[in-house]
Protein backbone atom coordinates (compact mmCIF):
# COMPACT_ATOMS: atom_id res chain seq x y z
CA UNK A 1 0.00 0.00 0.00
CA UNK A 2 2.95 2.60 0.38
CA UNK A 3 2.38 5.36 -2.92
CA UNK A 4 4.08 5.94 -5.57
CA UNK A 5 3.70 9.84 -6.38
CA UNK A 6 -0.28 8.95 -5.53
CA UNK A 7 -1.65 5.33 -6.43
CA UNK A 8 -0.37 2.70 -4.04
CA UNK A 9 2.33 -0.08 -5.55
CA UNK A 10 -0.64 -2.48 -5.54
CA UNK A 11 -2.45 -0.11 -7.99
CA UNK A 12 -0.08 -0.30 -10.32
CA UNK A 13 0.26 -4.04 -10.88
CA UNK A 14 -3.36 -4.37 -10.83
CA UNK A 15 -3.63 -1.83 -13.92
CA UNK A 16 -0.31 -3.57 -15.47
CA UNK A 17 -2.43 -6.69 -15.26
CA UNK A 18 -5.19 -5.13 -16.40
CA UNK A 19 -4.01 -3.54 -19.34
CA UNK A 20 -2.40 -6.71 -20.51
CA UNK A 21 -5.65 -8.34 -20.52
CA UNK A 22 -5.95 -9.93 -17.06
CA UNK A 23 -9.46 -10.75 -16.16
CA UNK A 24 -9.45 -12.35 -12.60
CA UNK A 25 -7.30 -10.76 -9.89
CA UNK A 26 -6.19 -13.28 -7.01
CA UNK A 27 -4.89 -11.14 -3.90
CA UNK A 28 -2.88 -13.28 -1.39
CA UNK A 29 -3.01 -11.42 1.79
CA UNK A 30 -1.88 -11.59 5.66
CA UNK A 31 -3.05 -10.52 8.81
CA UNK A 32 -3.78 -6.99 9.30
CA UNK A 33 -3.54 -6.60 5.35
CA UNK A 34 -7.32 -5.55 4.99
CA UNK A 35 -6.56 -2.02 3.97
CA UNK A 36 -5.44 -3.68 0.40
CA UNK A 37 -9.30 -5.17 0.58
CA UNK A 38 -10.91 -1.76 1.53
CA UNK A 39 -8.95 -0.09 -1.68
CA UNK A 40 -10.44 -1.83 -4.41
CA UNK A 41 -13.59 -1.59 -2.83
CA UNK A 42 -16.95 0.61 -3.56
CA UNK A 43 -16.27 3.64 -1.03
CA UNK A 44 -19.80 5.05 -0.60
CA UNK A 45 -19.50 7.59 1.40
CA UNK A 46 -15.70 9.29 -0.51
CA UNK A 47 -17.73 9.16 -3.82
CA UNK A 48 -20.54 10.92 -2.35
CA UNK A 49 -18.54 13.84 -1.09
CA UNK A 50 -16.67 14.40 -4.12
CA UNK A 51 -19.57 14.17 -5.90
CA UNK A 52 -21.39 17.29 -3.72
CA UNK A 53 -18.24 18.60 -4.52
CA UNK A 54 -18.15 18.49 -8.01
CA UNK A 55 -14.67 17.31 -7.75
CA UNK A 56 -14.98 15.22 -10.78
CA UNK A 57 -11.32 14.34 -11.67
CA UNK A 58 -10.78 13.01 -8.22
CA UNK A 59 -14.47 10.58 -8.24
CA UNK A 60 -12.95 9.34 -11.13
CA UNK A 61 -9.80 8.54 -10.36
CA UNK A 62 -11.84 6.66 -7.15
CA UNK A 63 -13.97 4.99 -9.33
CA UNK A 64 -10.90 3.75 -11.46
CA UNK A 65 -9.94 1.82 -8.71
CA UNK A 66 -12.91 -0.29 -8.11
CA UNK A 67 -13.03 -3.73 -10.10
CA UNK A 68 -16.24 -5.84 -11.25
CA UNK A 69 -18.10 -7.91 -9.40
CA UNK A 70 -16.54 -11.06 -9.23
CA UNK A 71 -13.10 -10.01 -10.80
CA UNK A 72 -11.09 -10.13 -6.74
CA UNK A 73 -10.77 -13.42 -4.61
CA UNK A 74 -8.72 -12.83 -1.73
CA UNK A 75 -6.82 -15.90 0.22
CA UNK A 76 -5.01 -15.89 3.03
CA UNK A 77 -1.37 -17.01 3.98
CA UNK A 78 -2.14 -17.95 7.43
CA UNK A 79 1.89 -18.33 7.92
CA UNK A 80 4.89 -16.77 6.37
CA UNK A 81 6.41 -19.41 4.88
CA UNK A 82 8.11 -18.04 1.57
CA UNK A 83 6.59 -16.79 -2.08
CA UNK A 84 6.19 -20.14 -3.20
CA UNK A 85 3.89 -21.13 -0.50
CA UNK A 86 1.73 -17.55 -0.86
CA UNK A 87 1.48 -18.74 -4.52
CA UNK A 88 0.69 -22.41 -3.45
CA UNK A 89 -2.55 -20.85 -1.57
CA UNK A 90 -3.86 -19.10 -4.69
CA UNK A 91 -3.67 -23.16 -6.12
CA UNK A 92 -7.91 -23.93 -5.80
CA UNK A 93 -8.64 -20.04 -7.64
CA UNK A 94 -6.53 -20.42 -10.42
CA UNK A 95 -7.64 -24.31 -11.23
CA UNK A 96 -5.61 -26.07 -14.38
CA UNK A 97 -4.48 -23.11 -16.10
CA UNK A 98 -1.46 -20.88 -16.59
CA UNK A 99 -1.26 -18.03 -13.93
CA UNK A 100 0.15 -14.56 -13.95
CA UNK A 101 2.38 -13.43 -10.93
CA UNK A 102 2.82 -9.77 -10.14
CA UNK A 103 4.92 -9.04 -7.29
CA UNK A 104 3.89 -5.79 -6.30
CA UNK A 105 6.99 -4.20 -4.73
CA UNK A 106 8.75 -4.73 -8.26
CA UNK A 107 7.36 -1.22 -10.57
CA UNK A 108 7.99 -1.17 -13.82
CA UNK A 109 7.65 1.75 -16.51
CA UNK A 110 7.43 0.98 -20.02
CA UNK A 111 5.72 1.84 -23.08
CA UNK A 112 4.04 -1.72 -23.61
CA UNK A 113 3.16 -2.95 -19.80
CA UNK A 114 6.04 -5.62 -18.85
CA UNK A 115 3.02 -8.60 -17.75
CA UNK A 116 2.07 -7.95 -21.60
CA UNK A 117 5.36 -8.36 -22.96
CA UNK A 118 5.50 -12.17 -21.06
CA UNK A 119 2.28 -13.15 -22.80
CA UNK A 120 3.34 -11.69 -26.09
CA UNK A 121 6.41 -14.32 -25.62
CA UNK A 122 3.77 -16.99 -23.76
CA UNK A 123 1.78 -17.06 -26.94
CA UNK A 124 4.86 -17.25 -29.01
CA UNK A 125 6.18 -20.16 -27.40
CA UNK A 126 4.08 -21.41 -24.94
CA UNK A 127 5.24 -22.62 -21.60
CA UNK A 128 6.83 -20.59 -18.91
CA UNK A 129 8.08 -17.02 -19.18
CA UNK A 130 9.80 -15.05 -16.34
CA UNK A 131 10.70 -11.41 -16.38
CA UNK A 132 14.61 -10.97 -16.01
CA UNK A 133 17.52 -8.11 -16.41
CA UNK A 134 21.06 -8.48 -15.59
CA UNK A 135 22.30 -7.28 -12.26
CA UNK A 136 26.09 -6.98 -10.68
CA UNK A 137 27.75 -9.75 -9.78
CA UNK A 138 27.58 -9.03 -6.00
CA UNK A 139 23.81 -8.97 -6.29
CA UNK A 140 23.48 -12.79 -7.38
CA UNK A 141 21.98 -13.64 -3.46
CA UNK A 142 19.14 -11.21 -3.87
CA UNK A 143 17.59 -12.98 -6.44
CA UNK A 144 16.46 -16.25 -8.25
CA UNK A 145 19.08 -16.82 -11.19
CA UNK A 146 18.56 -18.13 -14.42
CA UNK A 147 21.59 -21.42 -16.15
CA UNK A 148 21.06 -20.50 -19.22
CA UNK A 149 21.53 -22.62 -22.35
CA UNK A 150 20.95 -20.25 -25.07
CA UNK A 151 20.33 -16.23 -25.62
CA UNK A 152 19.07 -14.13 -28.09
CA UNK A 153 19.34 -10.83 -26.70
CA UNK A 154 15.99 -11.07 -26.10
CA UNK A 155 14.85 -14.81 -24.69
CA UNK A 156 17.13 -16.62 -22.97
CA UNK A 157 16.56 -20.56 -22.96
CA UNK A 158 16.55 -21.49 -19.66
CA UNK A 159 18.28 -24.78 -18.48
CA UNK A 160 18.33 -24.43 -14.51
CA UNK A 161 17.12 -21.72 -11.98
CA UNK A 162 19.20 -21.27 -8.77
CA UNK A 163 17.87 -19.57 -5.68
CA UNK A 164 19.67 -16.81 -4.04
CA UNK A 165 23.31 -18.40 -5.14
CA UNK A 166 26.46 -16.51 -4.09
CA UNK A 167 28.57 -14.54 -6.42
CA UNK A 168 31.32 -17.45 -7.39
CA UNK A 169 28.33 -20.28 -7.98
CA UNK A 170 26.03 -17.78 -9.84
CA UNK A 171 25.59 -19.86 -13.47
CA UNK A 172 24.90 -16.04 -14.49
CA UNK A 173 23.48 -12.33 -13.92
CA UNK A 174 20.15 -12.77 -15.22
CA UNK A 175 17.71 -12.52 -12.54
CA UNK A 176 14.31 -13.38 -12.44
CA UNK A 177 12.42 -9.78 -11.13
CA UNK A 178 8.61 -10.30 -9.77
CA UNK A 179 6.84 -10.80 -13.06
CA UNK A 180 6.00 -14.45 -14.01
CA UNK A 181 3.60 -16.52 -16.65
CA UNK A 182 3.42 -19.93 -15.09
CA UNK A 183 1.89 -23.01 -16.25
CA UNK A 184 -0.47 -24.34 -13.63
CA UNK A 185 1.89 -27.85 -12.91
CA UNK A 186 3.65 -25.43 -10.31
CA UNK A 187 0.64 -25.85 -7.76
CA UNK A 188 1.88 -29.26 -7.96
CA UNK A 189 5.91 -28.96 -7.46
CA UNK A 190 4.88 -26.56 -4.84
CA UNK A 191 2.70 -28.46 -2.86
CA UNK A 192 5.59 -31.22 -1.90
CA UNK A 193 6.19 -28.28 0.51
CA UNK A 194 10.15 -28.49 -0.21
CA UNK A 195 12.09 -26.03 1.60
CA UNK A 196 15.32 -23.97 0.33
CA UNK A 197 16.87 -20.62 0.56
CA UNK A 198 16.39 -19.36 3.92
CA UNK A 199 14.66 -22.60 4.85
CA UNK A 200 11.68 -20.65 3.07
CA UNK A 201 9.12 -22.74 0.71
CA UNK A 202 10.78 -20.86 -2.51
CA UNK A 203 9.13 -20.40 -5.93
CA UNK A 204 12.31 -20.53 -7.66
CA UNK A 205 12.75 -24.56 -6.60
CA UNK A 206 8.88 -25.28 -8.20
CA UNK A 207 9.68 -23.44 -11.37
CA UNK A 208 13.00 -25.69 -11.82
CA UNK A 209 11.24 -28.58 -11.74
CA UNK A 210 9.47 -27.76 -14.43
CA UNK A 211 12.59 -26.95 -16.68
CA UNK A 212 12.73 -30.08 -19.42
CA UNK A 213 8.87 -30.48 -19.11
CA UNK A 214 7.86 -27.48 -21.36
CA UNK A 215 9.27 -24.42 -22.77
CA UNK A 216 10.82 -22.30 -20.37
CA UNK A 217 12.12 -18.25 -21.29
CA UNK A 218 13.92 -15.67 -19.60
CA UNK A 219 12.50 -12.27 -20.91
CA UNK A 220 14.82 -8.99 -20.82
CA UNK A 221 11.78 -6.78 -20.87
CA UNK A 222 11.40 -3.03 -21.85
CA UNK A 223 11.10 -1.03 -19.47
CA UNK A 224 12.83 0.16 -16.09
CA UNK A 225 11.94 -1.80 -12.66
CA UNK A 226 12.22 -0.12 -9.53
CA UNK A 227 12.70 -2.30 -6.63
CA UNK A 228 10.27 -0.56 -4.11
CA UNK A 229 11.13 -3.12 -1.28
CA UNK A 230 14.59 -1.35 -1.13
CA UNK A 231 14.29 2.51 0.36
CA UNK A 232 16.77 4.05 -2.84
CA UNK A 233 14.38 2.50 -4.97
CA UNK A 234 11.33 3.66 -3.53
CA UNK A 235 12.53 6.67 -3.51
CA UNK A 236 13.83 6.95 -7.58
CA UNK A 237 10.55 5.16 -8.15
CA UNK A 238 8.46 7.97 -7.14
CA UNK A 239 10.76 11.09 -8.73
CA UNK A 240 10.65 8.63 -11.88
CA UNK A 241 7.31 8.37 -12.14
CA UNK A 242 6.80 12.42 -10.85
CA UNK A 243 8.54 13.06 -13.75
CA UNK A 244 6.82 11.25 -16.28
CA UNK A 245 3.78 13.81 -15.09
CA UNK A 246 3.28 16.66 -17.21
CA UNK A 247 1.34 18.41 -13.91
CA UNK A 248 4.49 17.81 -11.92
CA UNK A 249 7.73 17.47 -13.79
CA UNK A 250 8.43 21.52 -13.44
CA UNK A 251 8.09 21.80 -9.69
CA UNK A 252 9.60 18.31 -9.21
CA UNK A 253 12.86 19.15 -11.05
CA UNK A 254 12.96 22.61 -9.61
CA UNK A 255 12.68 21.04 -5.62
CA UNK A 256 15.10 18.20 -7.02
CA UNK A 257 17.75 20.30 -8.54
CA UNK A 258 17.03 23.01 -5.26
CA UNK A 259 18.58 20.26 -2.55
CA UNK A 260 21.11 19.30 -5.76
CA UNK A 261 22.33 22.70 -5.60
CA UNK A 262 23.09 22.94 -1.92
Amino acid sequence: MLPVVDKPLIQYAVEEAAAAGIEEFIFVTGRGKAAIEDHFDVSYELEKTLAERHRDDALASVRAMTLEPGQISYTRQMDPLGLGHAVWCARNHVGDEPVAILLADDLVMSKTPCLAQLLDVHRETGGNVVAVEEVPAEQTDRYGILDIEGDDGRLAAVRGLVEKPRPEKAPSRLAIIGRYVLLPEVFRHLSEFEKGAGGEIQLTDAMAKMIGGAAFHGLRFEGQRFDCGDKIGFFEANVAFALERSELRDDIARVLKQYVDR
